[in-house]
């Protein structure tokens, strides 16, 4: 029970002080039948039996200063009655964390440090809207060392909580933490399969997620998917609606594009419309694909980001006739080809030729006398049992001062699984000479790298 007599402001506000007003506190069980969080319930006498009266001398001006919520509480009723107190009825589990509330109005300070404790009194101050006491249970708590389940149960928070401005930083640090923790998901799988849908967004949120390339991510929120919602409708309903927009399907191979439109677990007008816009992005010109990423960069949605992929995307541009050929397009940035050294290697994503995969890989190596580091381009086939492969190739590089495809090394091979072949200098210079800031080959920060398969008949 609060009970308002207005103190003289020069006196101290103490906690107890006896010349403030009373508040009395019901206690009451509920029937276990409404929501704890709702502020509905709380206020319901129906199904709910009063355990005990406690009474409270509280500074009406100080909680109306604090909180609208005791604002509209102490101005709207009581004035116009004259009233001396009034009556908040609670659950008896949000007793301790209401007192903690009501001594930080007066004091700022809060006694409980542990993060349950804390938790209780950001509903509470949530509850009695009190922003200052919601900010400051956010600072302790992203103060507390982090573990996946308290990241989870931050992100877990009633949706009221969770809008609050006061709380963004908290869930913003809990998602940060988890997409940290789970960056390689094949590393903690099992973890990872586990983890709710709150969880599962916040790893896929991130661009810098160690997956070989955004087909892995697709088939991984599949294999999530099914397991967490074995029903169809339930999982077409969180595939389309929640977890599709973490996909970057812009950054998918054709190949697995096509499976996504014959796919059972969406929607058909849902993966249409995602297919339709990734192939729209896949044909823009590269400064307009910029463009549309440096758009999507600000906003919650990064569809148009491209992630630090272990496996570099490439551009292909395939020919039936009059031969089987495909152009294959691979950027690589300079500060990938810097960490390249002294012996380090990127890979491409597959692409298709007659039915088989290839790739291309980067390589910083030592030339053929073993006398300086130089860049290398090579060229291989996946391992697919004993199929032998015979195919004409050309390397090539965009080049200063034309910034035309310049050819660098052709060459013909027969491929059998697992065999790689290439040129160990592409550009008959040392490292040093292609990473120089003069050098003809990054053109705006970027190698520009082109190689031509033909199948030989």
């Amino acid at each position: 029970m609060l009970n308002d007599i207005q103190p003289d402001m020069d006196d101290g506000v103490g906690f107890e002080n006896q010349d403030e007003e009373p508040v009395a506190m019901v206690e009451e069980i509920q029937s276990g039948d409404e929501d704890a969080n709702s502020n509905e319930s709380s206020w319901s006498m129906d199904c709910s039996t009063v355990l005990r009266v406690k009474t409270l001398h509280i500074s009406s001006p100080i909680l109306a200063a604090k909180s609208p919520f005791f604002y509209k509480l102490f101005s709207n009723g009581m004035r116009e009655s004259e009233q001396r107190h009034v009556t908040l009825r609670i659950n008896a589990s949000e007793e301790a964390a209401l007192m903690e509330l009501l001594n930080f109005m007066y004091s700022n300070n809060l006694s409980v440090t542990t993060a349950p404790e804390l938790l209780d009194v950001l509903m509470a101050a949530d509850k009695f809207e009190v922003a200052s006491c919601m900010r400051y249970c956010s600072r302790l708590l992203r103060n507390l060392p982090m573990t996946p389940e308290s990241a989870l149960l931050y992100l877990d928070l009633p949706s009221s909580v969770l809008m609050a401005e006061a709380v963004q930083p908290l869930t913003d640090a809990a998602k940060q933490y988890l997409a940290a923790r789970y960056k390689d998901i094949t590393k903690y799988q099992e973890e990872v399969m586990a983890l709710p849908l709150a969880g599962i967004e916040a790893i896929l949120s991130s661009d810098d997620l160690q997956i070989a390339s955004e087909d892995a991510v697709y088939d991984f929120v599949l294999k999530w998917a099914r397991a967490q919602y074995p029903k169809l409708e339930e999982r077409r309903e969180v595939l389309g609606s929640r977890l599709a927009h973490f996909i970057r399907f812009p950054y998918m191979t054709c190949r697995k594009l096509k499976k996504v439109l014959t796919s059972n677990d969406f929607d058909h007008e849902v993966s249409s419309k995602l297919v339709l816009e990734a192939l729209f992005f896949k044909a823009e010109a590269p400064h307009r694909q910029r463009s549309l990423a440096a758009e999507e960069s600000a906003s919650l949605n990064r569809r148009f980001i491209e992630r630090a992929y272990k496996y570099r995307p490439v551009k292909v541009v395939e020919f039936e006739l009059p031969r089987q050929q495909c152009v294959v397009y691979l950027d690589l940035k300079r500060e990938e080809c810097a960490n390249l050294f002294p012996s380090g290697r990127v890979y491409s994503q597959a692409f298709h030729l007659g039915g088989q995969g290839f790739f291309l890989s980067a390589h910083c190596n030592m030339d053929q006398q073993s006398s300086f580091h130089c860049f290398g381009l090579f060229l291989g086939m996946q391992e697919k049992g004993s199929v032998s492969f015979a195919v004409d190739y050309e390397f090539a590089a965009r080049s200063k001062p034309t910034e035309e495809f310049v050819s660098k090394y052709k060459g013909n091979y027969t491929f059998t699984g697992g065999k790689a072949v290439g040129y160990r200098n592409l550009f008959a210079i040392p490292w040093t000479s292609f990473m120089a800031d003069d050098s003809l080959y990054f053109i705006n920060g970027i190698l520009h790298l082109r190689a031509e398969l033909t199948i030989r008949h």
